[in-house]
């Protein structure tokens, strides 16, 4: 069992959802003030965001501007949950194995 690789992976793994949870947030932001600009994003993002650096790095060619406030959102999420998600993961997967 490589610890680090898996830790690795594992960020990743978050740094997509989180990219993906951006993206939800940003749709929502330009559905009340640019519904055309949100119907856009959302039919470029429709089976892009499984990677969300690959994502980013499209966005950035096509509208960097969308890009950079997807980033900015991602950023802000990861900052404000940093501190209390490893104990949320812990205490879910001590509970989880409990009831199983």
């Amino acid at each position: 069992m490589n610890l680090k690789q898996i830790a690795k992976d594992t960020a990743k793994t978050l740094q997509s959802y989180l990219t993906y949870q951006a993206l939800r947030t940003v749709l929502a932001q330009l559905g009340e003030t640019n519904p055309p600009l949100e119907l856009w994003l959302h039919n470029f993002s429709s089976g892009k965001i499984q990677n969300g650096e690959s994502f980013i790095e499209q966005l950035l060619r096509e509208k960097p501007d969308l890009a950079l406030r997807i980033m900015t959102v991602r950023e802000h999420i990861a900052e404000e949950i940093a501190e209390f998600l490893p104990e949320m993961v812990r205490t879910g997967i001590q509970q989880s194995n409990m009831e199983q």
